[in-house]
């Protein structure tokens, strides 16, 4: 199978999906579902087992032919209706309801969300999976949540727990997550989490860099960045963007802020003197995007810089 990453593929929003019994049933009524043998389907198995060989199956159908896994994931990708007849092996597989205009499946969404995770390592979210995840997972999950959604997923993750503990879970997380996952939490404890929630980010403010970052997120004019972090909430900020799929004008603008060239030159380099681990993907953007030929230097001398100084650290 051709193979993407997240930066290819932007982060797709959460699917709902029946029970595994549903999902099980449609494989045992798929027309192509005799092409394994009762042994391999478990006709007396469990359905995690008649699902675990199905898709094994799919993968190995659609990989023989790169046409059909295309179909498969513009379909989920679009989400629309498509004129025409179904293929025959999308159908046969039970990935399409076949009527005109054709459309993917309750398995077909299933089967398409599995080979996206093999394809590009993205696990999209599948609604009322998390009630019993951590903090850092919940938060990781919801990048790529509409906003209804995901207060609908908060909710189910939320109930049944203790609400002082879960607000000191999301809170703990924020130092540990990825930019984009970080931003969700900041929102989260700032706005649905009313005053327990924007008690907890404040007393974050005081922390090295993620304070800074808080700050910044929530317009809190009590706590600005000593120099040495700067360069981390200007790229923790841009990472954000960068890890949710926007397109590099808007990473470079994030940054640039209306800045002229020889100003935003010198933000570029002072990047280099930070320690984010997104550093280097942020400066490949304005390497690889930027107009300015100028900055473009300036970033490539930067990650020269960055790349020394973290040997120097090593």
């Amino acid at each position: 199978m051709r193979s993407y990453d997240d930066e290819t593929l932007p982060l797709q929003p959460p699917i709902r999906l029946p029970d595994e019994a549903t999902l099980a049933a449609a494989v045992r009524a798929a027309p192509l579902a005799k092409e394994l043998g009762t042994g391999e389907l478990g006709a007396e198995g469990g359905d995690a087992e008649v699902l675990a060989a199905w898709a094994d199956h799919c993968r190995e159908r659609l990989a023989a032919d790169e046409g059909l896994l295309v179909e498969l994931i513009r379909l989920f990708l679009s989400r629309e209706p498509v004129k025409g007849e179904a293929p025959e092996t999308l159908a046969g597989l039970g990935l399409v309801r076949t009527a005109e205009p054709y459309t993917l499946s309750w398995l077909g969404l299933w089967a398409a969300r599995l080979i996206i995770a093999d394809t590009t390592g993205q696990e999209i979210p599948v609604m009322g999976s998390l009630a019993g995840a951590d903090a850092a997972t919940l938060l990781h999950a919801l990048r790529s949540y509409p906003e209804a959604e995901r207060d609908e997923e908060l909710a189910g993750w939320l109930k049944g727990r203790d609400r002082d503990d879960a607000v000191a879970s999301l809170a703990a997380a924020l130092a540990t997550v990825s930019p984009l996952s970080r931003a969700v939490g900041v929102e989260v404890l700032s706005h649905d989490l009313g005053d327990e929630g924007r008690h907890a980010l404040l007393r974050l403010l005081e922390e090295p860099k993620l304070g800074a970052v808080v700050a910044a997120r929530t317009a809190n004019p009590q706590r600005q960045p000593v120099p040495e972090e700067i360069a981390w909430v200007l790229v923790d900020m841009a990472a954000a963007l960068l890890e949710f799929g926007d397109a590099p004008d808007e990473v470079i603008k994030s940054i640039a802020m209306g800045m002229n060239s020889e100003e935003q030159a010198a933000t570029i380099a002072i990047l280099a003197f930070g320690d984010h681990p997104w550093t280097g993907r942020v400066l490949q953007v304005f390497i690889d995007h930027h107009p300015d030929e100028r900055i473009a230097a300036a970033a490539r001398k930067a990650l020269r810089r960055l790349r020394g100084l973290s040997d120097l650290r090593g």
